[in-house]
């Protein structure tokens, strides 16, 4: 069992303001991962003071670019050594498979981390940007100030790291809230960040649930805030940000469409599919979960992803063998049950599946990964965010009746094209209302951008467009 007894506060290492525990339980079998301290309004009020001091008086807003970077690839380094434990401690907690939270540590960390090193060393933080009648303009980059990271339990690292990193290359100090769920990883990373040499106050991590979260996210000390989670969430702090005037940005929900067109590979795509619909237990923002088919084929992709989803592996997520575990609570558990039993009320026609436990899981948080046919786009399982595995095929008539479907969504965070030919598939991808889309499955590089249109957020992440999420722009003319 793993036990913290300490907040990461400033730098230091310090008690928590009260004696609240967090108990961190597996979902697979709920045994005991470990304990953590619940940081309170005080801890935060401790950590933005530090964070705040360290902006306004300290070294590191006021170091050079390339110094600051220097810090962050003796953090990769540092994390990368460690990647094989962070991948089995966050399986523990929140029961994402093991396969996953590998590719995550091993790969896409040190990708993701790479992409906003590149960024900083290719801008021109200090830019002369042209002279009028003698007179010349200097364009100047400065970090936003001390930020407010709020992450949620799917993919704690990539998540946190996604804002901590350029947060840090800009030159702010930052405060990482931890999901309970997670907090033993958190803390796991804060110990990186205290072997990284950052100078002191200039990164805090403190798990705590929603009601701190929110006193962290209204503090006056704070200049910007940076969330992922649910869009319910996201609209709240959306409002105490406006009414502040803080800078923002939100990566939010997403209920993202994939489009199969007539030409198709149906092999190729089931395979896609795998990952990018069902990947880490389909606990993700931008799952490919309505699958669009054209009448044509639609009862050969319905028995294709049948075959598919029958066939996953569905265990224990430490079996690098399995490839869909628990969900992360018993309410989410829930929650993925009754959408799988209002489909059903609704009249769509369930394929695969069912609201019931696996037989012989019945001592974790899992559900029967489930697909639906007949599925029409005004139904609530094809509207609303589930995250879980469960999938919906929605049949169109043509191009444009697909294309109608996509759009047709309160989201906007991804989504996939699926032809022979891939320039039109390009086309295609340029007609959907999403930050992100995909053509035969290829993946982002992480240069690219990634966020979302509509009710899918606000801002971006990864490479430039994430690194410029916390700058300020200054023009000096002399």
């Amino acid at each position: 069992m793993i036990t913290y007894d300490k907040l990461y506060v400033g730098g230091q290492w310090v008690a928590p303001a009260t004696g609240g525990v967090l108990e961190v339980r597996s979902p697979h079998d709920l045994s005991l991962v470990g304990t953590a301290p619940h940081a309170a309004p005080a801890d935060v009020d401790a950590a933005v003071a530090a964070a705040r001091r360290a902006f306004d008086e300290g070294p590191w807003p006021r170091m050079s670019p390339q110094e600051r970077s220097t810090v962050v690839e003796r953090f990769s380094k540092l994390h990368a050594a460690r990647a094989e434990e962070f991948a089995a401690l966050v399986t523990s907690e929140n029961g994402s498979p093991l396969w996953f939270t590998r590719w995550t540590h091993q790969s896409g960390v040190p990708e993701q981390t790479d992409a906003y090193l590149r960024a900083a060393a290719a801008l021109d933080w200090d830019e002369q940007v042209g002279a009028v009648n003698g007179s010349s303009t200097l364009l100047r980059r400065e970090p936003v100030g001390v930020v407010a990271a709020v992450i949620p339990w799917n993919a704690p690292h990539q998540s946190a790291l996604a804002k901590l990193v350029p947060a840090l290359l800009a030159g702010c100090t930052v405060i990482l809230k931890a999901s309970p769920e997670t907090a033993l990883d958190a803390l796991a990373l804060a110990e990186v960040f205290d072997e990284s040499g950052l100078p002191e106050g200039v990164v805090s991590i403190l798990p705590a649930g929603r009601e701190t979260s929110e006193y962290l996210v209204a503090h006056p000390g704070v200049d910007k805030i940076a969330f992922t989670g649910s869009t319910a969430v996201g609209r709240r702090i959306a409002s105490i940000a406006g009414e502040q005037l803080k800078r923002v940005s939100l990566e939010l929900g997403g209920k993202s469409a994939s489009i199969i067109l007539e030409d198709a590979d149906l092999t190729a795509v089931v395979a896609g599919l795998k990952a990018l619909s069902l990947g880490n237990n389909a606990e993700n923002c931008v799952a490919h979960t309505r699958i669009l088919a054209p009448r044509s084929r639609y009862e050969e992709v319905v028995g294709a992803l049948k075959t598919m989803m029958e066939e996953l592996s569905v265990g224990d997520p430490a079996d690098p063998q399995t490839f869909i575990g628990p969900m992360v609570r018993a309410d989410q558990q829930q929650r993925v049950r009754s959408y799988i039993e209002l489909g059903i009320a609704e009249g769509a026609r369930m394929v695969t599946g069912g609201p019931e436990t696996p037989e012989g899981l019945e001592g974790g948080y899992y559900v029967r990964p489930t697909l639906f046919a007949d599925v029409d786009s005004d139904m609530r399982i094809a509207r609303e965010e589930i995250f879980g595995p469960v999938l919906v095929v929605i049949p169109f008539d043509d191009e444009d009746d697909a294309v109608r479907i996509a759009n047709d969504s309160e989201y906007g965070l991804g989504g996939g094209v699926w032809t022979a030919d891939r320039d039109h598939g390009v086309e295609v991808a340029r007609r959907i209302r999403t930050g992100w889309m995909t053509v035969n499955g290829a993946a982002p590089t992480y240069d690219g951008a990634f966020g979302g249109y509509k009710s899918s957020g606000i801002g971006r992440e990864f490479g430039a467009a994430g690194l410029a999420q916390y700058i300020e722009y200054k023009t000096i003319a002399v």
